[in-house]
Parts: C-alpha cells; structure tokens; sequence
C-alpha cells in the first residue's frame, strides 16, 4: 500500500518505521529507550522492508545522530543501498538559528553514510529564526540537491501554512507535518491541521500512532508490565494512570473487532489510523524486536469495515 509523499513523486508505503529505539540509549532524548544490539536493529531493518514497509524516520536527536548511524548500518548490513528506500530526518532547532540548518546538513548526510535525505524536517517549531528564514533555507537545501522534500514537526495549522506558502513562492510545496496523532490524541481534526492538510495535499505523518504502547491494551490487562520499562517511559506512563482507565472501554471495542478479524489491538489501532483520512495519513511505529514490526505491518493489509471504524470513532471521541 504505497502513498505519495506530499506533492512530490516520492513513493511511501503508509506504514514507515520509526528508529528512535536506534538511539543505543545516548542523550535525554535516547534514554527514552533501551539500548538495542547491532544484530537486532539489523532484524528489524530486514523485517520491515520483508514486510512492505520502504521507509524510515530518524532525527538528530535521536542520539545526537546515533539513530542516523544506526539506521545507515542497518541498511547496508540488510543489503540496502542509497536509493532502494527512503530516509526522513529533522533538525533539532531549539535555541538554534536557521544558519545551523544549514551548517548542520552535511553532519545529517555523514551520519547516514551515502544514503540520501528524501525528507528533511524541522523536529520543533523551537528555533530562534522565524519559520519563513529556516524555510528559506531548506529551499536552499533543495536548490543545491541536498535534500529531496522538505517537511515540519509539531507546527500548528497557522505555522504550517506559512511554511507552505514560503515554499510554494520558491518553487516547492511542504511534503509533510509530523504530529502526534492516534486514537488517544485527536487533536489534529479539531484544530484545522488535518483540513489544512488535506487541502494543501501535505501528508500527516503521525508519530507515536500507538500511544507509547496503550493502545496496544497490554498496559490495561497486565499494568504490572509497566515496572519493567525504562525508567523515562515507565514514569511518563505512571503519570498517565487515570487515562489509561478512561481509555478501557475504547480498548474494549478493538479487542472485539481484533477477535473478529483474527488480528492484534495494535493492528485494528493502526488500520484505523491510515485508512481513515484517505491517503492524507501515514503513520510511523518504532519497534524494539522483529515481532513488534512483523506485527505492525499486518496493519497495512487489515481492513476495517464502516461500521467497525464508526464504533472506535465513538470510543475515542473523548480524546
């Protein structure tokens, strides 16, 4: 299931892989997750593309560029060359001018050894440079063929817009506005992202589509699993107890729509996220073990009926 990226003519499957679990546990922003060994991160590159998947989002942040790298290795190790799939990543901006975008590119391009940046982003709308400077300069990166599609994170409606129209005035248009997004987080269709997106034609990509692993809904029947994660994400999910409890009956309803189609709660929470908006969203899971991804993919090939879509809509209505 392949979808176009924005207005460009890059190809992109509607599930991509999200690799900040590559960051081998390296800065604030790593320590999210456990460090993963060089075979695993291997395993999962592998299993992705096995499994229809073509690209893969990364950030500088993740490991001040050890995902990049992490990333790059994995793919050559799985037999992958420059071309044979697509690569997104983001500047970090906060406290920075739009003059380290530039200054930062060839490091982005270091890291990840000869395989090209389809897609670069803005990870923040944190910089010190207004967005019309740092847009001007990621047309620059495009003018000199160092990029190949310019995306955002986390930019409202107005900001994203604006980003737009500063492209559009150089010859380009924003391919994508990386947001939080998932059946706990629906904020994006009431606060004019996912309209101005489906009009502009700029693709959703929505990070964290499975809610740090609520929506999974192992986290409502073994809560005890929650103490065996990593320190940052176990304290983050503590924090949210009384959502979890609020979101129960939601899991309810997909854990009967997944007996139905003899498939997962992830895989219903996923279908549900790229098949809702036509082919406006995409979304990335990250995944710490083969069978995370193999599982994740599935969602690419599960359709929910109407009726099946309306009954979570309602579920989740409250978020």
């Amino acid at each position: 299931m392949m979808r176009t990226l924005g207005n460009t003519n890059i190809q992109i499957s509607a599930l991509g892989l999200g690799t900040w679990q590559f960051s081998n546990g390296g800065n604030f922003v790593g320590g999210y997750w456990e460090a993963l060994p060089a075979d695993t991160m291997r395993d999962i590159v592998s299993a992705a593309i096995a499994n229809g998947i073509n690209w893969f989002d990364t950030a500088q942040m993740y490991g001040n560029g050890t995902s990049e790298r992490n990333l790059a290795h994995a793919l050559t190790a799985a037999g992958k060359r420059p071309g044979d799939v697509v690569i997104a990543t983001k500047w970090w901006p906060v406290l920075k001018t739009a003059d380290n975008l530039r200054a930062t590119m060839d490091d982005r391009l270091a890291c990840l050894a000869g395989f090209p940046v389809d897609l670069h982003q803005i990870h923040q709308p944190l910089s010190i440079s207004s967005v019309e400077k740092q847009i001007h300069v990621m047309a620059d990166l495009l003018d000199a063929g160092k990029i190949g599609s310019v995306g955002i994170s986390n930019f409202t409606a107005r900001a994203m817009c604006k980003a737009d129209d500063v492209l559009r005035s150089r010859g380009y248009s924003l391919a994508a506005n990386q947001v939080r997004y998932n059946l706990l987080a629906r904020q994006i269709e009431r606060n004019g992202i996912l309209q101005e997106a489906k009009d502009r034609g700029i693709t959703i990509i929505a990070w964290s589509p499975l809610e740090q692993g609520m929506l999974s809904g192992r986290f409502h029947r073994e809560p005890d699993r929650i103490a065996r994660l990593p320190w940052m994400r176990r304290y983050a999910l503590l924090l949210q107890k009384s959502r979890i409890a609020k979101s129960l009956p939601l899991i309810e309803v997909m854990e009967r729509i997944a007996v139905a189609h003899g498939a997962s709660v992830t895989q219903v929470a996923l279908s549900w996220l790229i098949h809702s908006h036509g082919n406006t969203v995409v979304a990335i899971p990250g995944a710490s073990s083969v069978a995370q991804v193999e599982q994740n993919a599935g969602a690419l090939r599960l359709q929910l009926t109407d009726a099946e879509r309306n009954a979570m809509d309602e579920a989740s209505a409250i978020f």
